[in-house]
């Protein structure tokens, strides 16, 4: 599996440490950026560079690392098809693809251990899509909004 990774100056060096560890176990891992630690950058453009070619790599998955992983995350779901989830313990990242088949896990590098980061970055890229019919259905009505911008109709109690 492909796995892309992208991060800011905060989550720089958690992803290199990822970029090593995903590879020693086998994953076709891509570094998005940065390349070089720069205290200065800007996380948006390696979020989105990250989102665009998860989308555009069909099977593949992506992790985007900040300080929190708060703006990583929103910053990736600017990108059309991605469904980018937070996660700050292994269950989240395991609910994510099992419910939201997320593609993109966000984590927040100065929240976690490196331990507990690789850990919640392993649970998510080995958890499968449920694919079960209401998660699916949920699913595809965020595709539909995201595709035409219309609200839908309010369920009637």
């Amino acid at each position: 599996m492909r796995v892309y990774l992208g991060s800011d100056h905060a989550g720089y060096e958690l992803k290199s440490h990822l970029v090593n560890h995903l590879a020693k176990q086998g994953y076709d891992v891509v570094d998005v950026g940065p390349h070089v630690y720069d205290p200065e950058d800007d996380y948006p453009a390696f979020c989105f560079h990250t989102g665009a070619k998860v989308v555009a790599d069909e099977g593949s998955l992506g992790i985007v690392i900040g300080g929190s992983g708060n703006g990583e995350q929103i910053a990736a779901n600017k990108v059309a098809g991605v469904r980018a989830a937070l996660a700050w313990k292994i269950e989240i990242a395991q609910l994510a693809r099992q419910h939201n088949d997320a593609n993109i896990l966000a984590i927040g590098a100065r929240q976690h251990t490196l331990d507990e980061a690789t850990a919640m970055a392993e649970a998510f890229l080995t958890t499968p899509f449920s694919g079960d019919e209401r998660h699916s259905r949920r699913i595809g009505q965020l595709a539909g909004f995201e595709r035409t911008r219309e609200l839908p109709a309010l369920p009637q109690a």
